[in-house]
């Protein structure tokens, strides 16, 4: 299920303050148009999809799979990572 982020249009809570709260939620459930705990309206925040995976994980995954990473050290010089 997809995360959610919400913010208040004005006022609100330390809650829907900016940068808002994360809510999970399905893609065919209806949007929240009051916080849940001060009942302030709110908006859904247009932010790009999370792929849920971090640099580190990435290099974990290439060095696991054989590939070695490198970093810059100079131009048209590098190092590997680890």
């Amino acid at each position: 299920m997809p995360m959610y982020v919400y913010e208040a249009k004005t006022g609100g809570c330390a809650k829907c303050k900016s940068p808002g709260f994360e809510i999970m939620q399905s893609i065919n459930d209806a949007r929240l148009a009051r916080c849940p705990d001060c009942g302030a309206e709110i908006f859904r925040v247009i932010q790009a999809p999370g792929l849920g995976h971090s640099e580190t994980d990435l290099h974990y995954r290439a060095k696991r799979a054989g590939f070695k990473c490198l970093k810059r050290v100079q131009k048209g010089e590098y190092e590997p990572m680890y």
